[in-house]
């Protein structure tokens, strides 16, 4: 992953962090590190992958400690998207006692469940290589981590849908309900909201409704092929002929990525590669300096 597009400003980070700060310093602070402490002492702490995978999180790990204490040090030696293998040191961490083991929980959380939903993500994008298909997420993000949760789909090689109900106009069956399932009316009606920069997108659940749906003159720029199999993925793409984008979605595992991917769709989008995944195990070995 290219440095130059995996980026996510402190602004985003800072957040997230002091919130979940506050949340493990409740109004007391760490007395642990209090009252076993004597004087300043300074420890160093290296970050140390216990697991292969892929790396995401480093700039929240690092403002875990220095928005404790600005002349903490934080050292990487690998960087987020980067493939990690058992036994890795990827940072260092050096500074007071009480800025290090107070941000370490912090630190630690937001590093392993990042990094975890990178390496799932490369491990999908892996699996479909060579067909051209891209790995998307969704908005079945963990509420206030979204902007996070989906900077670690990058690092794992993945792609953002959307970011907010802003984002593009898309239109799923909850939505049609609203137009009695009256699939050319509410293109139409979306259509007319949408500006010229606006996409449109129309789940369909059946090669029914997508038949429905290509015959409107002014159709939508991507078609959400819901639950269908590979066998019916690869008619709607042919039915769909490049006219707009086909996604699928519903269903995929990694276990049935490729043959998905192989019927000729443009996208896979996957719900659980943020509110499901699996934290990637990884240590903070702490010693004095």
């Amino acid at each position: 992953m290219a440095l130059d597009t995996l980026f996510l400003p402190d602004l985003l980070w800072e957040p997230v962090i002091t919130n979940a700060l506050r949340e493990d310093f409740g109004t007391g602070g760490d007395v642990t590190t209090q009252a076993l402490m004597q004087g300043k002492p300074t420890l160093r702490a290296s970050f140390v992958a216990r697991q292969d995978g892929r790396l995401a999180g480093l700039p929240g790990a690092r403002l875990a400690f220095t928005l404790l204490d600005g002349n903490t040090r934080f050292t990487a030696f690998k960087q987020d998207g980067d493939r990690i293998t058992r036994g890795d040191v990827l940072a260092e961490v050096e500074g007071t006692a009480s800025a290090v083991l107070g941000g370490e929980r912090v630190a630690l959380n937001l590093l392993s469940h990042l990094s975890g939903i990178a390496t799932i993500t490369g491990q999908i994008v892996d699996s479909v290589e060579g067909t051209g298909v891209s790995i998307c997420c969704t908005r079945k993000t963990l509420p206030g981590l979204r902007a996070l949760q989906k900077y670690a789909v990058r690092a794992g090689g993945g792609s953002n849908h959307r970011h907010r109900l802003d984002d593009a106009i898309m239109l799923k069956d909850n939505h049609l309900a609203l137009f009695g399932s009256n699939i050319p009316a509410a293109l139409a009606a979306a259509r007319q909201r949408a500006g010229h920069l606006m996409k449109i997108e129309l789940e369909v659940d059946s090669l029914s409704q997508l038949a429905e749906a290509l015959q409107c003159s002014d159709g939508p720029d991507a078609y959400l092929l819901d639950n269908m199999t590979p066998a019916m993925l690869r008619e709607a793409v042919n039915m769909i002929e490049g006219r707009a984008i086909a996604e699928a979605s519903g269903g995929i595992t990694p276990t049935t990525a490729r043959s998905i991917a192989e019927s000729g769709v443009d996208i896979l989008s996957l719900g659980w590669l943020t509110h499901s995944v699996t934290a990637l195990d990884i240590g903070l070995d702490i010693r004095t300096a």
